[in-house]
C-alpha cells in the first residue's frame, strides 16, 4: 500500500485503467455532495428569505440587512473556519478506521466552539459602534446596528453546528444535515414574517403572538439566532443517536485544541479574507447610495446561493480526500481532488448561464421594485463571468483542507483577494467612476487569481505521497 502511494502519476496502461475509477468517484462524490450541498444551500436560502422578506420595507432596510450580515460574517467565518480545522482530522480518523478518535475528536469540536465564540463575540459586540464611522447613511447604519445585535447570540450555535457537521459528513450520515435544513427554512420563513411586520394583522386565534411588534432588520436577525439553535440541536441529537455513539462528555484537551487551531485557523482567516473582501465592497457600495449597496446585495444573495453547490462538492471532496490519505492511498486522493474540481466548474457553469441570459428575471426573485432590478442586473451579469473561478476556489479549498493544507489556501486569498481583487476593485469603482459594477469587476479578477492559485498548488501538492496529520492504528483486513 505504502509503496503504491508515494506514486501519484500514472503509466499510459495505468490510465486507461483509472477511467472507470473516474465514474466511480464522480459518483460517489456527488452521493455526498448533493447532500451537503442541499443543506448549504438551504443555509444560504434563509439569507435569501431575509433579503426578499425585509427587501419589502425598502432599499434602506435591504441595504441594513446587506451590510451587517457581511459584518457579521467577516468575523463568524473566521470561527466557522477554525472550527473546520477538525474536518481533515476526523475524516482522515475515519479513513484508518480509528472510530475512537473520531469520538474523541468531536467532543473537542464542541469544546473549541465554545472557545472561539467568546474569542469573536468581543469584536462582535463592537461592530455596531464603528458602523458610525464607515460614512453609511443614517437610516442604513440603524437598522444595521439593530441587526447585528439581534445576530450575535446565535454566533455559538452556529459554530456547534459547524464541528457537528464536520463529524456527520466524515461519517458519511448526511441526512440529518438536510432535515435540520429544511426545519430551519421553515421556521425562518415564519419568524421573519412575524419578527419584521410584528404580529397586528394575524387573526385573532393565533392569540399572544397578535402583540409581537414589528422589529424591522432586527427581527431578521433574531429569526436567524433561533433556526441556528435549531439546527444545531438537530445535529447534536443525530450524531447521540448513532449506532456508534459519541463518547461521553470530556474535558478540553490542549493538545487536541491546538492541533485543530493550528490546521482551523489558517482556514479561518482564508474565509475571513474572502468574506472580508466582499463585506469591504459592500460598505464601498454603501457609500455610493441606498441603490448600490441595495442591488449589490441582491445580487451577492444570489451569487452566495448558486456557490452553496460549490461548497457542497469541495466539503465532499474534503472528506473524500481526507479518507484516501487515512488510508494511506495517495493516488485516490489525487482522482478524488481532481474530479471535484471539475464538478465544481460543471456545476457552476450552469449558474453562470442562468445569470447571463436571464439577469432581470433572477433578480426579480428578491425584489418587486423596478429600480432594484434594473440596478442589479448588470452586478449579475458580472457574476456570471466568475461563477467558474468561484467554483474553482471553493473546491480547492476543500481538497486542501482534506490534505491538512491550509496555510496555502490562505496566502493565496489574501494575496488574490487584497493584492489583486480590492485594488481593481477601487480603480474602477471609485477611481474610475465605474461605480458598484467597477467594485464587482474587482471580485472577479481576485476570485480567479485564487482559482488558479489553489489548483496549481494541489496538482503539485497531490503528484507525490501526502502524509496525515496523524499517526493511527493500521487496521487489520
Amino acid at each position: 500500500m505504502l509503496g503504491y502511494a508515494r506514486r501519484a502519476v500514472f503509466t499510459p496502461v495505468e490510465r486507461q485503467a483509472e477511467a472507470p475509477r473516474l465514474f466511480g468517484e464522480l459518483r460517489e462524490l456527488l452521493r455526498l455532495a448533493v447532500p451537503i450541498a442541499g443543506a448549504q444551500a438551504g443555509i444560504a436560502l434563509m439569507g435569501v428569505v431575509d433579503t426578499a422578506v425585509v427587501g419589502r420595507l425598502g432599499a434602506a432596510a435591504l441595504g441594513a440587512v446587506g451590510l451587517a450580515n457581511g459584518i457579521f460574517f467577516a468575523v463568524a467565518v473566521i470561527g466557522i473556519g477554525t472550527v473546520m480545522g477538525l474536518d481533515p482530522l476526523i475524516a482522515q480518523a475515519f479513513g484508518a478506521q480509528d472510530r475512537p478518535r473520531t469520538r474523541v475528536l468531536v467532543w473537542q469540536g464542541a469544546w473549541l466552539s465554545m472557545i472561539v465564540s467568546a474569542v469573536l463575540a468581543v469584536p462582535l459586540a463592537f461592530a455596531p459602534g464603528l458602523i458610525d464611522l464607515a460614512g453609511i447613511e443614517p437610516e442604513v447604519a440603524r437598522g444595521a446596528k439593530q441587526f447585528l445585535w439581534a445576530r450575535l447570540p446565535g454566533l455559538f450555535p452556529l459554530l456547534l453546528f459547524v464541528g457537528l457537521r464536520a463529524y456527520l459528513q466524515a461519517a458519511a450520515v448526511v441526512r440529518p444535515l438536510l432535515v435540520a435544513t429544511v426545519l430551519a427554512n421553515v421556521a425562518n420563513f415564519l419568524l421573519d414574517l412575524l419578527l419584521v411586520f410584528g404580529g397586528a394583522s394575524l387573526p385573532a386565534w393565533s392569540g399572544p403572538l397578535r402583540y409581537v411588534p414589528a422589529m424591522g432588520p432586527a427581527g431578521s436577525g433574531l429569526a436567524t439566532t433561533l433556526c441556528s439553535v435549531l439546527q444545531a440541536g438537530v445535529l447534536l441529537a443525530a450524531a447521540a443517536a448513532l449506532r456508534d455513539p459519541i463518547a461521553p462528555p470530556r474535558s478540553p484537551d490542549r493538545r487536541d485544541l491546538r492541533a485543530a487551531a493550528r490546521i482551523g485557523i489558517p482556514v479561518g482567516l482564508q474565509m475571513g479574507a474572502e468574506v472580508g473582501v466582499f463585506a469591504l465592497v459592500g460598505v464601498l457600495a454603501g457609500r455610493l447610495g441606498q441603490m448600490s449597496i441595495a442591488a449589490h446585495q441582491v445580487a451577492i444573495s444570489l451569487a452566495s446561493f448558486t456557490f452553496c453547490a460549490a461548497v457542497g462538492v469541495g466539503n465532499a471532496a474534503s472528506v473524500r480526500v481526507g479518507w484516501a490519505i487515512g488510508a494511506r492511498d495517495s493516488r485516490a486522493a489525487r482522482r478524488s481532488g481532481l474530479t471535484a474540481f471539475a464538478a465544481g466548474a460543471s456545476i457552476m457553469a450552469l449558474s453562470a448561464l442562468a445569470f447571463w441570459v436571464f439577469p432581470r428575471q433572477v433578480a426579480s426573485l428578491l425584489s418587486d421594485r423596478a429600480d432594484v432590478v434594473a440596478a442589479s442586473a448588470p452586478l449579475l451579469a458580472v457574476a456570471a463571468v466568475f461563477q467558474i473561478s468561484d467554483g474553482v476556489q471553493a473546491v480547492g479549498a476543500g481538497v486542501l483542507r482534506g490534505a491538512g493544507d491550509t496555510r496555502f489556501a490562505f496566502l493565496a486569498n489574501l494575496v488574490g483577494h487584497y493584492a489583486v481583487g480590492l485594488p481593481v476593485a477601487v480603480a474602477l469603482g471609485l477611481l474610475w467612476g465605474h461605480g458598484v459594477i467597477g467594485l464587482w469587476w474587482g471580485l472577479c479578477a481576485g476570485l480567479t487569481a485564487v482559482a488558479v492559485a489553489l489548483l496549481s498548488r494541489f496538482l503539485r501538492l497531490s503528484s507525490r505521497e501526502i502524509a496525515p496529520l496523524e499517526r493511527h492504528p493500521i487496521p487489520h483486513m
